[in-house]
């Protein structure tokens, strides 16, 4: 048997890639066949992955994932795999990896609060028309046989939006390393706050995101404005348009109280330094951030239209808010401020992702690769 994994990029030390590469080596000691369909070979930790290099010309995003899927899918057909896995919306697949979440909802959120101009082009976007009718194929193939959601809120979403039944929709969520994110992360505070120039006194409410648009950066500011001291907001990441967000920060009057840190290689001081998390982002259907932050027992402050929302509700590990509602967060943040009612849900966040351990998460992906590797062998 042979399973091929699409991905255009595939980066080994990526979080997905970790996740999927714990689960891939039990599957190649079980004599499956593994193949990477990608760009590049990355030079796997799995010696025993086959490469098939698949990198057709391209100028443009859209004519590189247009190109991508097309040139994929001669591969698949030459190859005749048992079972293909894509990480991106492809018509040849038998398991989709929604990591990304659904890109509908992406538009729509994207969407949200944009100005007409911007909602025309977002509407326009050659792109966007690729995507989103790549995903409405893709979704109505009588030949998809299971998507693995990184959440039950893109399980529903898929669920409502393209009447697939629940039987193909699997929640696998992130793993999170409960021995490598904990709370005994604590114990560097001091010397993080005192080599970022913050005070001792501070309650920081920690903000980690790539992308400061998606990540709801300006919602936070909006949101701190309205919270006195001592909350500190840290935002981590690395975007270019950071020096507007600092001057928003002076404008709003919190420049003093903001800390934009950069994006550090390893993220655990910041997550002992910090005393909650903050989530505002429009759309983040799957937050690896969230998860290693509450395992180092940091209460959440999540957008309901992110992943972290169902642990954060089911668990009773934090507080939830819509998206875009700058007065929501900001009483929330208030709430925190609080140290008995910190202290209740830090304790509960802990908890809530003990269970997504990564022994734990690669049984999940492994039993499931091997219910549909035997279906598509004895089909």
């Amino acid at each position: 048997m042979r399973l091929a994994i699409v991905r255009q990029r595939y980066d080994p030390d990526g979080a997905v890639e970790g996740a999927l590469e714990r689960a891939l080596e039990a599957l190649l000691e079980r004599n499956v066949a593994v193949t990477l369909v990608t760009r590049s070979w990355p030079q796997t930790r799995l010696q025993l992955i086959e490469p098939s290099i698949c990198d057709p010309f391209h100028a443009g995003a859209l004519w590189r994932d247009w190109g991508f899927a097309h040139a994929a899918c001669r591969v698949i057909r030459r190859a005749n795999p048992t079972l293909v896995e894509a990480h991106a919306p492809l018509a040849c697949c038998d398991v989709y990896r929604a990591c990304d979440g659904v890109h509908a909802a992406r538009i729509e959120a994207r969407r949200r609060g944009a100005s007409p101009a911007e909602q025309t082009a977002i509407a326009l976007s050659p792109r966007n028309r690729y995507l989103l009718h790549a995903e409405r194929r893709m979704f109505a193939s009588p030949w998809l046989r299971a998507v693995i959601c990184p959440s039950k809120m893109v399980r529903d979403d898929i669920r409502s939006r393209f009447g697939l039944p629940d039987a193909k929709l699997r929640v696998v969520y992130n793993p999170v390393d409960g021995a490598v994110f904990h709370p005994g992360l604590r114990g560097g505070r001091a010397a993080v706050l005192a080599r970022h120039g913050i005070a001792p006194q501070a309650l920081v409410h920690l903000l980690v995101t790539p992308d400061f648009a998606q990540g709801g950066v300006e919602t936070a500011l909006a949101a701190l404005a309205a919270v006195p001291a001592p909350a500190h907001l840290v935002v981590v990441g690395d975007d270019p348009h950071a020096d507007r967000l600092r001057a928003e920060a002076r404008r709003r009057g919190v420049g003093d109280r903001v800390t934009f840190a950069g994006a550090p290689g390893d993220l655990k001081p910041w997550y002992g330094a910090a005393d909650a998390f903050v989530l505002p982002a429009p759309y983040d259907p799957s937050p690896f951030a969230a998860q290693q932050a509450m395992a180092c027992g940091l209460a959440v402050v999540a957008s309901t239209t992110s992943g972290a929302a169902e642990l954060v509700r089911d668990h009773d590990a934090g507080l939830t808010f819509p998206p875009d509602d700058a007065a929501g967060l900001a009483a929330h943040m208030q709430a925190v401020q609080d140290p008995a009612t910190r202290a209740r849900l830090s304790a509960n966040a802990r908890s809530a992702v003990a269970a997504l351990s990564p022994a734990a998460i690669t049984l999940q992906l492994v039993l499931l690769y091997r219910e549909l590797l035997s279906g598509a062998s004895t089909a």
